[in-house]
């Protein structure tokens, strides 16, 4: 099988698919160098950034570059082709050798870099997938998406609240729930709270020093939360990459904030960046009203839980959240829960349109 010294891919991306990755590992295993070239359009609603960072991340031998392509797509007309060509050599910066393709354009591409075309499955037989088909229904072609672009459409749905709510009990429910539907839904994932773990840890560490301490002789230090900040969004970021188009979390960073306020008595600027990074769709706020209190040897009391959930409501009001106050038993939690995620995972994905093409 014949061998080229620089090879191109070139594809917007958007967003990248299994059968993109297999063209460009193709690519690769012909070629002494691969160029990818993502090419994005102001219009489109993925930046080029991230489309660029994806494709790296699945591809770290080939050399991936960026632009920003606004001409309107015309492939009868020369003219357009030849200030196409202008962004494309401006990006590669170098001669192409074989242009790897599974377009229908990919001849006369191959023939104005002065390169030979090399055809990669033009059927989709192996991969049947497109970006078109990806933007319509990014759920239905779930298997066919990496990881990074798993963790950027996953529909992320926090469950928070205040000391024995059940905010464990209804993630972990949602999760079962959504796991029992089948499909791409199987694998649905939950993300644990790191910041009881943490707790255990700690209530551990003071009982190998003395055995009779108790969670009353714990105290915390404010320097402590953004580890556990950072910890809950790396499970989370990680639990992103791997389940289905919608993942359940037992709290997370911005909830983080209102447990340092309620132990140190005021905010933390270092946790409220932390939560800032990383996008959440829905929110289950469990009310503490209709949940007696339970004390599992890491709480405090009843007394705080009606604050915690009035804390929990203000933030979430005043920065915009989406979120849902869940109450009644736990039937009637998990029920108004499914019909909330249900909504949500009902309005789908919306990706701006790409630049029309005239052939």
């Amino acid at each position: 099988m014949k061998r080229y010294g620089h090879g191109l891919v070139l594809g917007k991306f958007y967003p990248p698919h299994a059968g993109h990755h297999h063209l460009v590992r193709t690519a690769q295993d012909r070629c002494d160098r691969l160029t990818v070239l993502v090419c994005a359009a102001s219009v489109e609603s993925v930046p080029l950034a991230d489309r660029v960072a994806w494709m790296r991340e699945e591809h770290p031998g080939a050399d991936v570059v960026g632009a920003v392509d606004d001409i309107p797509v015309d492939l009868t007309d020369p003219a357009v082709w030849e200030a196409h060509m202008a962004v494309f050599r401006d990006a590669v910066g170098r001669p192409v050798d074989a242009v790897f393709t599974s377009e229908a354009y990919g001849a006369e591409l191959a023939r104005r870099f002065g390169a030979e075309e090399v055809c990669v499955d033009p059927a989709r037989t192996l991969f049947p997938v497109s970006g078109t088909a990806v933007r319509a229904d990014p759920a239905g072609c779930w298997d066919h998406l990496g990881p990074a672009v798993r963790a950027s459409l996953v529909r992320r749905v926090v469950v928070l609240g205040a000391e024995s709510t059940g905010t464990t009990t209804l993630s972990r429910a949602l999760a079962e729930h959504y796991r029992r539907r089948g499909g791409v839904w199987a694998g649905t994932g939950w993300v644990a709270e790191y910041g009881r773990r943490y707790s255990e840890e700690k209530l551990a560490a003071a009982r190998a020093a003395d055995p009779a301490a108790t969670w009353a002789d714990i105290t915390f230090a404010s320097e402590e939360f953004p580890v556990i900040a950072r910890r809950q969004d790396a499970e989370e970021e990680r639990a992103a990459r791997l389940g289905s188009p919608v993942l359940f979390c037992d709290t997370d960073s911005f909830a983080t904030g209102i447990w340092h306020e309620r132990y140190m008595g005021g905010r933390n600027e270092e946790v409220e960046k932390t939560a800032s990074l990383t996008r959440r769709d829905l929110y289950l706020l469990t009310d503490d009203a209709d949940v007696p209190f339970e004390d599992d040897g890491l709480r405090d009391g009843p007394h705080l839980r009606p604050w915690m959930t009035g804390r929990f409501r203000a933030e979430l009001e005043r920065t915009g959240r989406r979120f849902l106050v869940v109450r009644g038993d736990r039937e009637q939690r998990l029920a108004a829960a499914v019909a909330a995620v249900d909504e949500l995972l009902a309005e789908g994905w919306h990706f701006a349109d790409p630049l029309p093409e005239t052939r």
